[in-house]
């Protein structure tokens, strides 16, 4: 405990240098939804708020507090700091991630990082210290009309462009080298980038890490992303799952992983097993399975986060695992050591909450592992090459097809309910069912067709 405290004071101190430095601080963090939330101070401050948090109203932010309540404080984490690249906004500005406290200085619990950190500790009680990493594809507009948008790059026929990286043909690679160098600047470590299927379609992979550290990753690497695109390219990078009917979405394939605390080894390795996984991680995998309709509500989260989920589009609409398989909702990657086994989970998509998508996913698969629930045989057969009478015969489930199909999942399955409260829970269904309800009358003869109505909700979140 006191070297806890000694730790937070170094850093705090750390921190007030190098905001010294800065002109203006942000101080961010998401709502319930997973939109980018806060406020700026200048840099002078910045003491008062990394000692005392700084007040906002929280009834006005979505699934906050009652009105009558409304007072709340930000608090930057000083684990979080980082300086933004000057271009940005042409000032030095330094950023950090806040965690929301109640008047009395005390941790308000439905804020999404916190529910995220107490996942963490769960899982850490029940002897297994979670990892996690993310894979975010993205496109790149062009600034236009907002109801009707291209890709930046409209030039080539080609609807194969996975690892274009032709001068001329691919227009997007400066880019990506600025992405990584600001996502570098600002302490996140990237391992690989690269064009993907689609015209202007990107995707930057950084290094794994806990779950709430990837999430914070995750929600920096999308301001960067659009920082970069805005202030640079004069382009709009949309993290919409699909921003045009008959062209390739956007997913955020997450990978999961555990290490026994107590050994220190990958419990879902084992040398002999199929794919050399063991038992824990088939059960694992069992979890993730059988809670995988109701999970869908948390991971695909918006309306247009079906439009992705269509068969023909290498997106995962069937329940089952392989290995390396691509067609299967969860698969376990190839791997060369035994610290890199773990499993990938791939209906998740850009626009979800990470901080509560990871809580929901970890609890189903650890769900998986404490009642010892059986995935089944593996399918290393293209699952959308079989018919349906096939996969009904072989067992083989179905993705909801709507975000109001989802969400009528949690009368069967409670998982979501338990995992975020209740409550918490119910305010997250309430704004869903309202962005359903409002979208009704948009609702286009062809269901697969992307409206006017998403590009203008989603193109920007």
């Amino acid at each position: 405990m006191i070297r806890d405290k000694l730790q937070a004071l170094q850093n705090l101190e750390t921190c007030l240098k190098l905001t010294k430095n800065a002109d203006y601080v942000l101080l961010q963090f998401t709502d319930f939804l997973g939109l980018l939330k806060g406020r700026t101070i200048p840099s002078e401050e910045a003491k008062n708020a990394l000692t005392d948090g700084v007040t906002f109203d929280g009834s006005s932010v979505l699934a906050g507090v009652r009105i009558e309540e409304s007072d709340m404080i930000m608090k930057p984490d000083a684990d979080t700091f980082t300086a933004l690249p000057y271009y940005f906004y042409d000032k030095s500005v330094a950023s950090f991630l806040c965690s929301i406290h109640q008047p009395d200085g005390t941790q308000y619990e439905n804020d999404p990082r916190q529910i995220c950190k107490k996942m963490t500790l769960d899982a850490l009680q029940q002897g297994y210290e979670p990892t996690a990493a993310a894979e975010l594809e993205f496109y790149l507009v062009q600034k236009q009309a907002e109801s009707s948008i291209l890709p930046v790059e409209n030039h080539v026929t080609d609807k194969q462009r996975y690892f274009d990286n032709a001068p001329g043909r691919d227009k997007t690679e400066p880019y990506r080298m600025d992405l990584t160098h600001a996502l570098s600047t600002m302490g996140i470590t990237v391992e690989r980038q690269h064009h993907e299927v689609g015209s202007a379609q990107n995707e930057i992979t950084f290094k794994y890490a806990d779950p709430v550290t990837t999430a914070d990753n995750i929600v920096r690497y999308k301001f960067a992303a659009k920082a970069v695109a805005d202030k640079k390219y004069s382009w709009i990078a949309t993290f919409m799952p699909k921003p045009w009917h008959g062209k390739p979405g956007s997913g955020m394939h997450i990978h999961l992983g555990l290490s026994n605390m107590r050994t220190g080894k990958n419990p879902f390795y084992d040398e002999k097993g199929y794919a050399s996984i063991s038992q824990t991680c088939r059960y694992f995998i069992g979890g993730l399975l059988e809670h995988a309709r109701a999970l869908s509500a948390i991971v695909a989260s918006t309306i247009n986060s079906y439009k992705r989920l269509v068969p023909g589009y290498e997106a995962p609409v069937y329940v089952a695992w392989s290995k390396k398989n691509r067609s299967a909702l969860v698969r376990v990657p190839a791997f060369s050591h035994e610290n890199e086994a773990r499993i990938e989970f791939r209906c998740p998509d850009p626009l979800c909450n990470p901080y509560l998508a990871f809580v929901v996913v970890f609890e189903a698969g650890l769900d998986g592992i404490r009642k010892k629930i059986d995935p089944g045989d593996p399918m290393d057969v293209n699952v959308y090459h079989l018919g349906e009478t096939e996969r009904k015969k072989l067992g083989v489930g179905i993705l909801p097809t709507s975000l109001k199909e989802a969400l009528e999942e949690w009368k069967s399955d409670d998982i979501c309910l338990r995992v975020l409260g209740r409550a918490n829970a119910e305010k997250f269904k309430e704004l869903k069912l309202q962005e359903c309800q409002e979208y009704e009358t948009y609702i286009p003869l062809d269901r697969n067709e992307v409206t006017p109505w998403e590009v203008q909700k989603y193109l920007y979140s």
